[in-house]
C-alpha cells in the first residue's frame, strides 16, 4: 500500500534527492570545521555556507546577508530573540495564535517583570487588526506573531502589522516557521527587523537547522543569548559584536547547512510561486471533498476558514463521537496516511478556534503530495467516520 505522508507542517516529506546527496557528500568527503582551519578543504566549506546566508537573504529579501545567524532551529531563535531584546518593564503584544516556541519564553520572562497582551482572533483564526490599538500601552516595544497558524493555516496580515509598529516605532518580529518557503516574504516590505525561521518545513532541507535574520537597527539592541568560541578575535574574552559571529558561537551544524543549501538551490529553480500554487490547489480541493462529504457538519467539523484565500496548506478537523486520536491511528494503521493529532503545541491557539482541550486532526500538505492521494485520504475518512465506501455517498 502507498504511504501517505501528510504532516508537512511538522516537517516536510520527502526532501529534494540534492538535500541527502549533498549531505551525504560533506560527510563523507569534506566534513572539515570553517573558521577554525587554514586549508583549503575549510575555506570550500566556508564558501557554501557564504552562499547558504546568500540564498536566504535574497529568498526574504534582507538588506546583508552578514546578517543571517544560524542556530539549531526556530524555537532556539525566538528565544535569543525574545530573551536579548526584552527588558524588565517592557510590555509585547502578540496573537492568540500563537505556538508555544513563543508563549514559553514569554511566559518565562513574565518572571522578569516583562508582560504582553494577546490580540483575541477570530473563531476561524482571523485577526482583527484594529483590535491592535486597543493593545498598546505606554511601556510597548515589540509585536511579534506567527505568520501563519500551525493549526489551522490562518494567515496573519504580516505587512499590516508591520506598518502599524513604523506608526507607533515599534520593533516587529515574525514567526516564519509554517511560511518560509511556502509564501513570498518580503523583510522590507512587511518591515520586519527579525525574521524567524526554520530549515526542515518549507526550505525542504534537513531537521536541526534554523536561523534569524535581522535588520541592522535592531543588531545592537538583542543581547547575545550564547557565547563561547567563534574562531575569530580569539584573543579576547568578549564575545564579538560583528556579524554573525556575535550570535554564532560554537560549532555550526554544518551538514544541515550544506543540506539547507541543496535545499535553497532547489527552491530557487522550482520557484516559491509554484511551490504556492500546487499547495493552494491541493488545499482548495481537499476543503471541496470534505465539505461535499459533510455539508452540514454532522460528523466533521472544518476547522477554520473554508477557503483558501489567506491560509496555507494546513486543515485540521475534529470528528464528533469519535476519539481523534483512534482515527489518527486508523488512517495510519490500515491506510498508511501520515498525519497530526491533538494540541500541536499551540494551545492557545486552539483555544481561539474553540477545540480546546481536544485538539484536532491536522492534515498538512506540501508540494510533493497530489490529487490522488487526497481522494485517498477522503476515501479513508469516509470509510472511518461514516462507516460506508465513497461510492455510495
Amino acid at each position: 500500500m502507498h504511504k501517505i505522508y501528510l504532516d508537512n507542517a511538522s516537517t516536510s516529506f520527502p526532501k529534494p534527492p540534492s538535500v541527502a546527496k549533498e549531505v551525504y557528500n560533506f560527510l563523507a568527503h569534506n566534513a572539515v570545521n570553517i573558521n577554525r582551519g587554514s586549508y583549503n578543504n575549510a575555506y570550500s566549506v566556508e564558501e557554501i555556507v557564504f552562499e547558504t546566508r546568500e540564498l536566504l537573504k535574497d529568498l526574504f529579501h534582507a538588506t546583508d546577508s552578514k546578517n543571517v545567524v544560524f542556530t539549531k532551529n526556530i524555537t532556539e531563535s525566538l528565544n535569543i530573540l525574545l530573551k536579548g531584546f526584552l527588558k524588565p518593564n517592557d510590555h509585547v503584544i502578540i496573537s492568540s495564535m500563537e505556538h508555544n516556541a513563543i508563549m514559553r519564553p514569554l511566559t518565562q520572562l513574565t518572571k522578569q517583570n516583562i508582560s504582553y497582551t494577546q490580540v483575541p482572533c477570530h473563531i476561524d483564526g482571523t485577526f482583527p487588526l484594529a483590535k491592535l490599538s486597543d493593545c498598546l500601552q505606554e511601556n510597548t516595544k515589540l509585536i511579534i506573531v506567527t505568520h501563519a497558524s500551525n493549526v489551522c493555516g490562518t494567515i496573519l496580515p504580516i505587512e499590516q502589522i508591520g506598518e502599524f509598529c513604523i506608526k507607533h516605532n515599534l520593533k516587529f518580529m515574525v514567526d516564519c516557521a509554517q511560511t518560509a518557503g511556502i509564501l513570498p516574504i518580503d523583510m522590507q516590505k512587511m518591515h520586519i527587523d527579525a525574521l524567524a525561521f526554520t530549515g526542515h518545513k518549507g526550505l525542504l532541507g534537513p531537521q536541526g537547522i534554523g536561523g534569524f535574520i535581522l535588520s541592522e537597527d535592531i543588531i545592537k539592541q538583542i543581547e547575545p543569548l550564547i557565547s563561547g568560541g567563534t574562531g575569530s578575535i580569539s584573543h579576547t574574552e568578549e564575545i564579538p559584536q560583528f556579524m554573525p559571529d556575535r550570535f554564532e558561537a560554537g560549532t555550526l551544524n554544518l551538514p544541515g547547512i550544506i543540506g539547507l543549501h541543496a535545499s535553497l538551490q532547489w527552491l530557487k529553480k522550482i520557484t516559491i510561486a509554484k511551490i504556492h500554487e500546487h499547495e493552494n490547489m491541493l488545499t482548495n480541493y481537499f476543503l471541496q471533498q470534505i465539505q461535499q462529504l459533510d455539508p452540514d457538519e454532522k460528523y466533521i467539523r472544518l476547522i477554520g476558514k473554508k477557503d483558501t484565500l489567506m491560509r496555507t496548506g494546513v486543515v485540521s478537523i475534529q470528528v464528533l463521537n469519535h476519539e481523534l486520536s483512534q482515527i489518527a491511528y486508523d488512517l495510519d494503521d490500515k491506510f498508511q496516511i501520515m498525519t497530526r493529532v491533538g494540541l500541536h503545541c499551540a494551545p492557545q491557539a486552539h483555544k481561539t478556534l474553540g477545540t480546546f482541550p481536544t485538539g484536532t486532526i491536522r492534515f498538512s500538505f506540501g508540494y510533493f503530495n497530489t490529487l490522488k492521494e487526497i481522494d485517498l485520504t477522503i476515501e479513508a475518512l469516509t470509510k472511518l467516520i461514516l462507516n460506508k465506501d465513497i461510492q455510495n455517498i
